[in-house]
């Protein structure tokens, strides 16, 4: 069985922060590519004249560090092995009480969707989610649990691994965050910096997306999908 390193991301993911939609991501790679597409990354950063510990994020980004940003952005569609799955759901309106359901069950769910499109059973899977807080490790087990549950894995053959990592030491997972902070930028109408138009449009450009709406399921480089309760309800 191949097995496929999954390293995912998120935005906007909390009940009451005031955004309208949450943004969640995934870039993922064969586990024996890893080693080589950081090493290429690095060579980028290194080009630009940015320390390997340099950290990748969408917030960072700058004028001068657009040329870096938008390398980044061409090496990831140039790359085969590379691909990203993001889902845009909207939170407002949620009737969380008349499903019987919490936030957190919403957020599972929403994570399931997100990536059940990326899993072949004859694959096996490692996933890796930000720290974000100290719930880290409860939200990872029940992820695997709702993973497993849903594809009858019970004995975690194909989702043999899920586990956080601190995203300034892996530059995959900062691939994630730069391309989810790509999506909810665009879907948030934000016109706070030329650069980061500028980005979301070399992503349009090398995509043939516009960002706002769903692209059909089985798109592999760089798949959307949008999410609202008129679709679907909680669970």
């Amino acid at each position: 069985m191949e097995q496929i390193n999954i390293y995912c991301d998120e935005s906007c993911h909390l009940q009451n922060d005031g955004k309208p939609s949450m943004v969640l991501g995934a870039v993922w790679c064969p586990k024996d590519k890893t080693k080589e597409i950081t090493t290429r990354i690095n060579e980028i950063k290194k080009k630009y004249n940015l320390k390997n510990s340099a950290e990748i994020k969408w917030t960072k980004i700058s004028p001068s560090k657009s040329e870096f940003y938008k390398e980044l952005i061409n090496y990831f569609f140039d790359n085969e092995f590379l691909h990203f799955r993001g889902l845009v759901a909207d939170k407002r309106n949620l009737q969380y009480e008349k499903f019987q359901q919490t936030h957190d069950d919403w957020y599972y769910r929403m994570y399931f969707i997100m990536l059940k499109n990326i899993f072949n059973p004859s694959e096996k899977y490692r996933i890796y989610l930000d720290i974000k807080d100290t719930k880290g490790g409860s939200k990872i087990k029940e992820l695997q649990n709702v993973l497993c549950r849903n594809f009858e894995d019970y004995s975690k053959k194909i989702f043999y691994n899920l586990q956080l990592i601190r995203s300034y030491e892996t530059p995959l997972i900062q691939i994630t965050d730069l391309l989810i902070g790509a999506l909810s930028y665009s879907n948030r109408n934000l016109q706070t910096s030329s650069t980061k138009k500028e980005l979301i449009e070399l992503i349009m450009n090398r995509s043939g997306l516009n960002l706002t709406h769903s692209t059909f399921p089985r798109e592999s480089k760089f798949n959307l999908f949008f999410w609202s309760k008129s679709k679907e309800e909680i669970l």
